[in-house]
Protein backbone atom coordinates (compact mmCIF):
# COMPACT_ATOMS: atom_id res chain seq x y z
CA UNK A 1 0.00 0.00 0.00
CA UNK A 2 1.23 3.30 -0.98
CA UNK A 3 0.50 6.44 1.51
CA UNK A 4 0.42 10.08 0.96
CA UNK A 5 1.55 12.18 3.64
CA UNK A 6 -0.19 16.34 3.59
CA UNK A 7 2.44 18.61 4.13
CA UNK A 8 1.21 21.93 2.12
CA UNK A 9 -0.22 23.80 5.36
CA UNK A 10 1.33 27.41 5.56
CA UNK A 11 1.11 27.23 9.67
CA UNK A 12 -0.11 30.48 10.53
CA UNK A 13 -0.78 30.21 13.61
CA UNK A 14 3.14 28.85 14.62
CA UNK A 15 4.38 32.01 13.27
CA UNK A 16 6.76 33.32 13.67
CA UNK A 17 8.51 29.64 13.47
CA UNK A 18 6.93 29.21 10.14
CA UNK A 19 7.81 32.22 8.37
CA UNK A 20 11.21 30.41 7.31
CA UNK A 21 10.52 27.12 8.06
CA UNK A 22 7.47 24.47 6.74
CA UNK A 23 5.65 22.99 9.80
CA UNK A 24 6.66 19.88 8.84
CA UNK A 25 10.08 20.49 9.57
CA UNK A 26 9.48 21.73 12.95
CA UNK A 27 11.46 19.82 15.03
CA UNK A 28 10.33 17.65 17.64
CA UNK A 29 13.16 15.94 20.45
CA UNK A 30 15.60 16.66 17.66
CA UNK A 31 14.07 14.97 14.62
CA UNK A 32 11.46 17.11 11.93
CA UNK A 33 7.89 16.30 13.02
CA UNK A 34 7.49 14.98 9.41
CA UNK A 35 10.39 11.95 10.01
CA UNK A 36 8.33 10.46 12.83
CA UNK A 37 5.87 9.55 10.06
CA UNK A 38 8.09 8.32 7.58
CA UNK A 39 9.65 6.02 9.87
CA UNK A 40 6.04 4.76 11.47
CA UNK A 41 5.38 4.03 7.62
CA UNK A 42 8.13 2.06 6.98
CA UNK A 43 8.41 0.70 10.24
CA UNK A 44 4.35 -0.36 8.61
CA UNK A 45 5.81 -2.05 5.15
CA UNK A 46 4.90 0.76 3.31
CA UNK A 47 7.89 1.65 0.62
CA UNK A 48 6.21 4.51 -1.07
CA UNK A 49 5.27 7.75 0.11
CA UNK A 50 3.70 10.91 -1.91
CA UNK A 51 4.74 14.22 0.34
CA UNK A 52 3.29 17.56 -1.16
CA UNK A 53 3.94 20.80 -0.32
CA UNK A 54 3.30 24.46 -0.98
CA UNK A 55 5.45 28.01 0.24
CA UNK A 56 8.94 27.01 1.23
CA UNK A 57 8.57 23.55 -0.11
CA UNK A 58 11.85 23.04 -1.83
CA UNK A 59 13.12 22.94 1.76
CA UNK A 60 11.40 19.46 2.81
CA UNK A 61 12.53 18.48 -0.63
CA UNK A 62 16.50 19.09 0.92
CA UNK A 63 15.49 17.93 4.14
CA UNK A 64 14.04 14.43 3.12
CA UNK A 65 15.22 13.69 -0.58
CA UNK A 66 14.46 10.98 -2.24
CA UNK A 67 13.82 8.52 1.16
CA UNK A 68 16.67 6.10 0.82
CA UNK A 69 17.77 6.26 4.15
CA UNK A 70 13.98 5.94 5.79
CA UNK A 71 14.29 2.97 3.84
CA UNK A 72 11.03 4.04 1.61
CA UNK A 73 10.75 5.91 -1.81
CA UNK A 74 9.23 9.56 -2.14
CA UNK A 75 7.46 11.27 -4.66
CA UNK A 76 6.80 14.92 -4.16
CA UNK A 77 3.83 16.57 -5.27
CA UNK A 78 4.28 20.73 -5.43
CA UNK A 79 1.83 23.19 -5.17
CA UNK A 80 3.33 26.23 -4.81
CA UNK A 81 2.25 29.35 -3.22
CA UNK A 82 -1.43 28.56 -3.40
CA UNK A 83 -2.13 24.68 -1.79
CA UNK A 84 -4.95 23.01 -2.79
CA UNK A 85 -6.09 22.07 0.34
CA UNK A 86 -6.67 18.46 1.34
CA UNK A 87 -8.69 17.43 -1.16
CA UNK A 88 -7.33 19.17 -4.18
CA UNK A 89 -3.68 18.22 -3.15
CA UNK A 90 -4.89 14.47 -2.68
CA UNK A 91 -6.62 14.33 -6.11
CA UNK A 92 -3.45 16.04 -7.78
CA UNK A 93 -1.58 13.02 -6.57
CA UNK A 94 -3.95 10.29 -7.02
CA UNK A 95 -1.59 9.54 -10.51
CA UNK A 96 1.11 8.56 -8.66
CA UNK A 97 -0.96 6.95 -6.02
CA UNK A 98 -2.92 4.71 -8.18
CA UNK A 99 -6.01 2.84 -8.70
CA UNK A 100 -5.89 0.85 -5.08
CA UNK A 101 -6.95 2.02 -1.55
CA UNK A 102 -3.90 4.31 0.22
CA UNK A 103 -3.11 5.70 3.66
CA UNK A 104 -3.11 9.24 4.50
CA UNK A 105 -1.09 11.20 7.40
CA UNK A 106 -1.77 14.85 7.89
CA UNK A 107 1.98 16.16 8.39
CA UNK A 108 0.83 18.47 11.64
CA UNK A 109 0.12 15.56 13.94
CA UNK A 110 2.10 13.91 16.79
CA UNK A 111 1.27 10.32 18.23
CA UNK A 112 2.24 6.82 19.09
CA UNK A 113 -0.35 5.48 17.09
CA UNK A 114 1.12 2.40 14.93
CA UNK A 115 0.66 3.21 11.20
CA UNK A 116 -0.03 -0.59 10.83
CA UNK A 117 -3.60 0.20 11.35
CA UNK A 118 -3.65 2.04 8.22
CA UNK A 119 -2.29 -1.33 6.24
CA UNK A 120 -5.83 -2.69 5.82
CA UNK A 121 -8.20 -1.57 2.70
CA UNK A 122 -11.78 0.16 3.78
CA UNK A 123 -14.89 -1.88 2.97
CA UNK A 124 -16.10 1.01 1.08
CA UNK A 125 -14.57 4.65 0.37
CA UNK A 126 -12.51 5.29 3.73
CA UNK A 127 -11.58 4.25 6.88
CA UNK A 128 -11.29 6.86 9.35
CA UNK A 129 -8.95 6.87 12.52
CA UNK A 130 -10.77 8.95 15.19
CA UNK A 131 -9.66 10.28 18.07
CA UNK A 132 -11.55 11.75 21.36
CA UNK A 133 -12.67 15.37 20.90
CA UNK A 134 -9.85 17.32 22.05
CA UNK A 135 -10.02 20.80 24.54
CA UNK A 136 -9.76 22.83 21.21
CA UNK A 137 -12.61 21.00 19.10
CA UNK A 138 -15.39 19.95 21.67
CA UNK A 139 -18.08 19.28 18.87
CA UNK A 140 -15.61 16.62 17.04
CA UNK A 141 -16.09 15.92 13.78
CA UNK A 142 -18.18 12.43 13.28
CA UNK A 143 -20.19 9.80 15.37
CA UNK A 144 -19.25 6.35 15.64
CA UNK A 145 -21.79 3.17 15.08
CA UNK A 146 -21.46 0.00 16.77
CA UNK A 147 -21.29 -1.38 13.63
CA UNK A 148 -17.75 0.48 12.68
CA UNK A 149 -19.85 2.80 10.14
CA UNK A 150 -18.89 6.57 10.58
CA UNK A 151 -21.83 8.77 10.37
CA UNK A 152 -22.47 12.36 10.54
CA UNK A 153 -25.43 12.71 13.16
CA UNK A 154 -24.91 10.96 16.20
CA UNK A 155 -24.08 11.38 20.49
CA UNK A 156 -20.92 9.72 20.56
CA UNK A 157 -18.77 11.66 18.63
CA UNK A 158 -15.21 12.09 18.10
CA UNK A 159 -12.37 13.92 15.85
CA UNK A 160 -11.18 12.43 12.52
CA UNK A 161 -7.55 12.41 13.55
CA UNK A 162 -6.00 13.35 10.04
CA UNK A 163 -5.33 9.49 9.62
CA UNK A 164 -7.08 7.30 7.26
CA UNK A 165 -7.49 4.47 4.35
CA UNK A 166 -9.10 6.06 1.65
CA UNK A 167 -9.99 4.65 -1.57
CA UNK A 168 -9.48 6.80 -5.30
CA UNK A 169 -13.10 5.98 -6.03
CA UNK A 170 -13.82 8.48 -3.04
CA UNK A 171 -12.70 11.52 -5.69
CA UNK A 172 -15.07 10.52 -8.61
CA UNK A 173 -16.78 13.39 -9.81
CA UNK A 174 -14.26 15.98 -8.43
CA UNK A 175 -12.79 18.17 -10.71
CA UNK A 176 -9.13 19.40 -10.29
CA UNK A 177 -8.64 22.34 -7.94
CA UNK A 178 -8.79 23.26 -4.21
CA UNK A 179 -11.30 21.72 -2.37
CA UNK A 180 -10.90 20.38 0.94
CA UNK A 181 -11.27 16.21 1.83
CA UNK A 182 -13.89 16.74 4.90
CA UNK A 183 -17.11 17.49 2.47
CA UNK A 184 -16.69 14.25 0.34
CA UNK A 185 -16.28 12.45 3.79
CA UNK A 186 -19.28 13.37 4.92
CA UNK A 187 -20.96 13.04 1.98
CA UNK A 188 -19.53 9.42 2.04
CA UNK A 189 -20.66 8.68 5.46
CA UNK A 190 -24.01 10.12 4.92
CA UNK A 191 -24.27 6.93 1.86
CA UNK A 192 -23.22 4.68 4.62
CA UNK A 193 -19.51 4.29 2.73
CA UNK A 194 -16.80 5.27 5.80
CA UNK A 195 -15.90 2.99 8.45
CA UNK A 196 -14.07 3.90 11.47
CA UNK A 197 -12.17 3.06 14.82
CA UNK A 198 -10.99 4.89 17.77
CA UNK A 199 -7.49 5.93 18.83
CA UNK A 200 -7.06 6.53 22.94
CA UNK A 201 -3.41 6.95 23.19
CA UNK A 202 -1.13 9.83 22.45
CA UNK A 203 -2.69 11.97 19.48
CA UNK A 204 -1.65 15.96 19.09
CA UNK A 205 -2.73 18.20 16.58
CA UNK A 206 0.33 20.74 16.58
CA UNK A 207 -1.34 23.36 15.54
CA UNK A 208 -0.41 26.11 17.61
CA UNK A 209 2.40 26.78 19.61
CA UNK A 210 1.00 25.88 23.02
CA UNK A 211 -0.11 22.25 21.20
CA UNK A 212 4.11 21.89 19.83
CA UNK A 213 5.41 22.51 23.01
CA UNK A 214 3.24 19.72 24.19
CA UNK A 215 4.06 17.38 21.49
CA UNK A 216 8.01 18.15 21.95
CA UNK A 217 7.18 17.70 26.14
CA UNK A 218 5.88 14.58 25.56
CA UNK A 219 8.38 13.21 23.24
CA UNK A 220 11.07 14.27 25.54
CA UNK A 221 9.96 11.74 28.25
CA UNK A 222 9.41 9.03 26.08
CA UNK A 223 13.19 9.31 24.78
CA UNK A 224 13.67 9.02 28.79
CA UNK A 225 11.90 5.80 29.18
Amino acid sequence: MKAMILAAGRGERLRPLTDDLPKPLLPIAGRPLIEYHLLKLAGAGMSEVVINHGPLGHLIEDALGDGARYGLTIHYSAEGDHPLETGGGLMKALPVLGGRPFAVVNADLWTDCSFTRLCNEPSGLAHLVLVPNPPHRPEGDFCLMPDKRVGNEGEDRYTYSGMAVLHPRLFAGCWPGRFPLGPLLRDAAERGEVTGDVYEGVWIDVGSPERLEHARCIAALQQQS
